[in-house]
């Protein structure tokens, strides 16, 4: 579990630098006034002329910065203040793998502490307690839930292949509601995407400790389970997992074949591969389109985490990041071991966002827009969700707190804090 109380030395054992007042900041107020530094949009504003003076190799201006935001973003403060320490530690990742040896030298002079993100792996009882904590994610099961119970209706054999950020926590409840149907539960075939990186929330449990519990719960509900977990990498659009899908057949046989995306896909990169006309999402979902599923649910994080440019990635995070920090103000004590363990996977994401690039940058977000363009260009039309599914949803909700709301956007779901976009749902069936 992360330490947040060691992350930064107090402000007292920072030294100020003798030429803070030598060097002015467009649009900012003098340095001297750190008062005037507390919101949170000059906030963003200094985190934007760091990683601005940290690109162009000014290790003067980025110490000045980096020593300001230090006094002003304790780890331990409101949100907006534990936010933006977030970015402010991300920064110094990324000026640490500078090739610059002045800004490997300033950086060093403000935080020489270790600056690898420590995550916790969970229990079963723990992730599930941290998976009920906001609707994040159990938005996304209950309109999934919902879509799938619909689709596969009436089919005696349901096969439903798994790609989850949240080791299958979505599943128990779809075996509740596959356990009722009238006309008697079907047999269900269960494959997960047993992705071979290490994405937060991680889990205590191997994939196989996991499928015997998952059999034994569906079995205590008179359900028939297969599991089977095959071992794939986002990095190559889960080709594996494709592959051998087509050599089992999945789909085939009179089975009702059911794709479910949870919060996984923008791992697939998104860039153009070199000599192919699409890119590695593109290729996924018409693969996925070839094995003709009855429904495909596609769940994530409504935000653009794409640009190549360090500034606007940082804008365009912030200003979505501040979601959650926002959210667990309102419930859970700073000192709470729940909060710890929620902030450190966003402060695995920010890193990964602002301190990494290349193959090791995996946090690319994309908008729903694009997701829905991605999905009608791969062959899909939209299937919607029916005003049974809309009506689950909004009694989950009823559960959290006040802020949580829910629109729908054409066909689609999608889950809101104060107004703001969270995470989107979208359904599909073959075109």
């Amino acid at each position: 579990m992360m330490q947040f109380t060691e992350s930064f030395p107090p402000p007292h054992q920072i030294p100020p630098f003798p030429n803070l007042k030598a060097r002015a900041w467009p649009g900012l107020p003098p340095p001297k006034q750190l008062s005037s530094f507390g919101d949170a949009n000059c906030m963003e504003q200094l985190l934007v002329h760091c990683a601005t003076a940290i690109e162009t190799n000014d290790a003067t201006l980025a110490q000045q910065i980096l020593w300001v935001l230090n006094n002003i973003a304790p780890p331990d403060g409101d949100s907006s203040q534990r936010l933006t320490c977030a970015f402010l530690r991300a920064l110094i990742a990324r000026a640490a793998r500078s090739g610059s040896c002045k800004l490997r030298t300033a950086v060093a002079n403000v935080h020489a502490a270790d600056l690898s993100t420590a995550n916790h792996k969970f229990s079963i009882i723990e992730l599930a307690g941290y998976v009920d904590l906001t609707p994040w994610h159990r938005f996304g099961f209950t309109a999934a839930n919902a879509a799938v119970i619909e689709a596969v209706e009436g089919h005696p054999v349901v096969h439903i292949v798994d790609f989850s950020l949240t080791h299958c926590m979505q599943i128990p409840t779809l075996i509740d509601a596959i356990a009722s149907r009238l006309d008697g539960p079907p047999l269900v075939k269960l494959t997960v995407a047993g992705a071979t990186e290490d994405f937060p929330p991680m889990l205590d449990l191997s994939y196989e400790e996991l499928g015997l519990k998952l059999v034994n719960f569906a079995r205590s509900r008179n359900v028939a389970m297969e599991f089977r977990v095959i071992p794939s990498s986002s990095s190559d659009g889960f080709s594996s997992l494709i592959e051998q899908l087509r050599a089992i057949g999945a789909g085939a046989g009179g089975e009702a074949l059911v794709i479910n995306c949870q919060m996984m896909l923008h791992y697939i990169p998104e860039e153009t591969l070199a000599n192919a006309p699409n890119s590695l999402r593109a290729m996924f979902l018409k693969a996925v389109r070839g094995l003709n599923p009855r429904a495909v649910v596609v769940v994530d994080e409504d935000a653009d985490f794409t640009s190549g440019n360090l500034v606007s990635r940082l804008r365009a995070a912030y200003n979505y990041l501040w979601i959650p920090y926002d959210t667990v103000e309102t419930f859970l004590p700073r000192e709470s071991r729940q909060r710890q363990w929620y902030e450190a996977d966003m402060w695995w994401k920010i890193e990964n966002v602002i301190a990494q690039e290349g193959p090791r940058r995996v946090e690319r977000l994309e908008p729903r827009e694009k997701w829905v363009q991605r999905m009608r260009g791969a062959g899909f039309r939209g299937a919607g969700f029916s005003d049974d599914a809309v009506a689950e949803v909004k009694s989950m909700l009823d559960e959290h707190a006040a802020g949580w709301g829910m629109k729908k956007e054409e066909q689609d779901l999608v889950l809101t804090w104060k107004g703001h976009n969270v995470v989107f749902a979208t359904a599909w069936m073959p075109a």
